[in-house]
């Protein structure tokens, strides 16, 4: 069976292209295809031939490579995949649009539905550079929703990494999903027993996701946290922070891993589609107070992995941590909660039962 992997675009290191390379590990022989391909600035892989499209060829697009938006989805049809048996696309927006085969069969893990056309107002919020230029790309992108909505029939199987993102597929595409969480290396994330007096947030310090409600709710209870990560709200938050608050900017994977296994909780206030944080903190043996919606309703398991509060409200995250420090957390369970559901083993033994049941097994 001849396979064809394909991804939106390898010009950055984020959660779909960290999945993206567990599949170019998973499926050595198969044909690697995207979009535009920076290997400085994105996934490693080695000496693999990656097929790139005509955008490749123009000057800056690999550094521009949003400005590239309009003209993706004819890219990715110009693609010739009419070899292929299997293609696996990994999308947030525009590999699912790949041509195939008939008798070819086509599997989407998608990340999530194409947020900067289906919410173009908070996304615009973290790009604020293009906040001005709404008006302009509202018409273009007007223009993309309905070829978004086309090509979203392509795919024979959508898989999801979470049920909140399987609802937009459904709510927006109008397509079933099938939910397989995404794993982590759990082997690069040490144990501990050992919990020091102090909580973590670890985050990209941008608007959504709401550090300024774990600050302020820190500043009254006067415990301590440390906040790793940087950004543009960064500046904010240290004004609005006591001195119980410590900010340390970027900080080394060790010292990340360390933080992590002796940390009492580590807080999330974000409502993530999914969010690797959580389940990276589980891996480490530490429990999670996190907002109770999106990705951690499907990682999480209260009073035994962690906490959910309810509103995005200091208040709310108060009585969460306070109530946290009543439970007697079993260290070693949370650790084994987290490898044996969100390992590599487990995401694939999922993902191979997929692939047993199709047409094309055979």
């Amino acid at each position: 069976m001849k396979i064809a992997l394909v991804h939106d675009y390898l010009t950055q290191r984020g959660g779909a292209e960290r999945v993206f390379e567990l599949l170019c590990k998973r499926f050595p022989e198969a044909d690697v295809f995207t979009s535009l391909y920076d290997p400085q600035r994105s996934i490693d892989l080695s000496d693999r031939l990656v097929k790139t499209t005509a955008l490749q060829n123009l000057p800056g697009a690999t550094k521009y490579f949003r400005l590239m938006a309009p003209f993706y989805y004819q890219a990715f049809r110009s693609l010739d995949l009419q070899d292929y048996d299997l293609i696996i696309s990994s999308s947030t927006s525009f590999a699912k649009a790949v041509r195939k085969r008939p008798d070819a069969y086509h599997i989407c893990f998608c990340h999530n539905v194409t947020r900067f056309l289906w919410d173009t107002q908070t996304y615009l919020r973290e790009y604020g550079d293009y906040q001005n230029l709404y008006p302009f790309i509202e018409k273009i992108f007007r223009v993309m929703r309905e070829q978004d909505l086309k090509y979203s029939q392509e795919p024979d199987l959508y898989i999801a990494n979470s049920t909140t993102v399987a609802q937009r597929i459904q709510q927006i595409y109008h397509r079933n999903a099938m939910v397989i969480n995404y794993p982590i290396d759990t082997s690069q994330f040490q144990f501990s027993e050992s919990k020091d007096d102090f909580y973590l947030a670890s985050a990209r310090m941008i608007s959504y996701k709401r550090l300024d409600v774990i600050v302020e709710a820190f500043n009254w209870l006067g415990w301590k946290l440390l906040i790793t990560g940087d950004g543009p709200e960064r500046s904010r938050l240290e004004s609005q922070a006591l001195k119980n608050v410590e900010f340390l900017g970027h900080v080394s994977d060790a010292e990340r891993k360390q933080l992590m296994s002796t940390a009492k909780s580590v807080v999330v206030a974000a409502l993530e589609d999914y969010g690797l944080v959580p389940i990276e903190a589980n891996a480490s043996g530490t429990p999670v107070i996190s907002y109770g919606a999106g990705g951690v309703l499907d990682t999480q398991i209260p009073g035994q992995t962690g906490l959910f509060f309810r509103r995005q409200t200091p208040e709310s995250l108060q009585t969460a941590l306070l109530k946290s420090r009543e439970i007697r957390w079993n260290y070693s369970k949370i650790r084994d909660h987290a490898v044996q559901h969100f390992s590599e083993t487990a995401f694939f033994g999922q993902v191979e039962k997929v692939l047993n049941q199709l047409p094309i097994a055979a």
